[in-house]
């Protein structure tokens, strides 16, 4: 298993090194392991587990649902229905603003058909 410094961790998941932090402290990163000098050293499940939080995350979850859904990611395998409850609701959500946009996209659009025959 590979290990990666904060920068490393930084660079491959674009999260900044305040909210890998801020992650850490909240509980939605587990333990990351630290050198004997105590920095930081994150694993490739702590990259991975960091690119769940960011799809959620950029798809909106706010973060007392990320931290819900760690807890029970924690919790083990009795678990698994609520957590599927938890990202199915998610994504309903997600497809709701998404629908909007859609909406709001075609607005835009005709209005911009209008302007260019004005000029």
């Amino acid at each position: 298993m590979s290990s990666y410094t904060p920068a490393e961790a930084v660079e491959l998941t674009g999260f900044s090194i305040h909210t890998l932090r801020y992650y850490e402290r909240i509980g939605l990163l587990g333990d990351v392991s630290r050198t004997s000098g105590g920095r930081r050293v994150f694993s490739d499940d702590d990259l991975g587990w960091l690119d769940v939080l960011r799809c959620l995350r950029d798809t909106g979850m706010p973060i007392s649902q990320l931290r819900r859904y760690c807890d029970l990611a924690r919790a083990g395998e009795a678990t698994l229905a609520e957590r599927l409850s938890l990202l199915e609701e998610h994504s309903r959500e997600v497809e709701e603003r998404m629908e909007l946009l859609r909406r709001q996209y075609e607005h835009l659009q005709e209005k911009i058909a209008w302007y260019r025959t004005q000029g």
